[in-house]
């Protein structure tokens, strides 16, 4: 693992993989705070398909490599780099082979399952992986976590939740930790009735009161089903079973999550919601650093509410716990089920209510199995959305 004289005070080599979406935009902040390319060699910066932005950024930070995942944009991306110094390349491939570079720290900031690959690839070469997403987690934790102690990495959860957790729990007294408290916000919906939940139109689903995140998590987070995962990424990341997780709706997004102890003291991180705090951490880990973020000003803090989730309006959370308890293949399968019905919800082909309809259908078709690699992983993600979409195409059909 990395030493606190290892990663304290010296220059480093650092990739941003997902460099222009809402983790990555905030990463390149964070980075900017603290002095730029003045201060970091930028190795590898990679995007989807927003080849504009990935290039102003390579350009800004003087990166190595831009990457677009995107085969399409290669051409765009050259062009605009042309003139420079920074390698320009594009495909799936490409994002692997950048995420393989020999880095001190890489963040991994790509959405979905697309993000398996490359996040496998970093663990073998980075000193330290700070991780953004759940999926990794959630779809080959087990191996994930093993391909980093084989590599002797650092593994440092960026999600602000298990950020917040990372930060407060003590790792020499293990026995100590009685329980993991995830807060949620609750999203948009938690005081609509189901038949009201049932007329929710994507546009609405887009718009969530306290956090600036992508598509794709905003809508999860009105569903709970970011929740849902956060859940059972916890129960890899922590020495914890899934008894002692619980999660909490906390609709003003300012304590982000808490640990419980034997002696009954709960310990919290707070702080304003802007995901350029959790980063910094990262970034400055073991040291704390400055970000570049509005203070927490208790006087204008009026309330903080907790109440319990309610299970009937947002089955996400019993269906992680199912998940879990079944164990093997089934987060994997939840996760994919899930991308693909955000994908036919936003495309309006299911309603808001069908998206968990979807998920638990293919839990109950895609039988539970050991994962012993990445490439079992793999498979069962396209059984999953293959099953999936079968039963999207059975709803349209209704």
């Amino acid at each position: 693992m990395v030493s606190a004289d290892d990663a304290a005070g010296e220059r480093r080599r650092i990739s941003v993989l997902g460099a222009t979406g809402s983790i990555g935009e905030s990463t390149l902040d964070v980075l900017r705070a603290h002095g730029g390319r003045e201060a970091f060699d930028v190795v590898a910066l990679t995007a989807k398909g927003a080849y504009d932005k990935l290039a102003d950024a390579a350009i800004e930070f003087g990166a190595e490599l831009a990457v677009c995942a995107d085969e399409a944009a290669y051409r765009d991306l050259r062009d605009r780099l042309s003139g420079t110094s920074v390698r320009v390349a594009a495909g799936a491939e490409a994002v692997c082979d950048a995420a393989a570079e020999a880095t001190d720290w890489t963040m991994v900031a790509i959405a979905g399952a697309a993000s398996l690959r490359p996040s496998f690839a970093a663990a073998r070469a980075s000193r330290v992986v700070a991780l953004a997403n759940k999926e990794t987690m959630v779809c080959a934790g087990a191996a994930f976590v093993r391909e980093l102690r084989q590599s002797g990495g650092q593994l440092l959860p960026v999600d602000s939740e298990h950020n917040a957790i990372f930060q407060v729990f003590d790792q020499h007294q293990n026995e100590a930790v009685e329980r993991l408290i995830l807060t949620a916000s609750g999203g948009p919906f938690r005081r609509l009735s189901l038949e009201e939940m049932a007329r929710v139109t994507p546009a609405q689903a887009l718009q969530h009161p306290n956090w600036s995140m992508g598509g794709k998590i905003t809508i999860d987070s009105a569903t709970m089903f970011n929740k849902a995962l956060e859940f059972i990424e916890a129960a890899y990341l922590f020495p914890v079973s899934a008894d002692q997780i619980e999660v909490v709706v906390h609709p003003q997004s300012i304590v982000h999550s808490m640990v419980g102890y034997v002696d009954g003291s709960v310990l919290a991180q707070m702080g304003v919601p802007d995901m350029r705090t959790p980063i910094a951490y990262a970034l400055g880990w073991p040291r704390r650093v400055a970000a570049p973020v509005e203070r927490l000003d208790f006087s204008k803090v009026r309330r903080l509410e907790f109440e319990k989730p309610d299970e009937a309006r947002f089955p996400a959370l019993r269906l992680a716990r199912e998940a879990l308890a079944a164990g093997g293949s089934s987060p994997c399968a939840l996760n994919a089920s899930n991308e693909v019905a955000v994908d036919a919800f936003v495309g309006g082909r299911i309603g808001f209510l069908d998206i968990a309809w979807v998920v638990e259908a293919t839990l109950e078709q895609v039988a539970a199995r050991t994962l012993g690699s990445l490439s079992d992983s793999l498979e069962v993600d396209a059984e999953a959305r293959r099953v999936a979409e079968r039963h999207i195409a059975v709803k349209e059909c209704a």
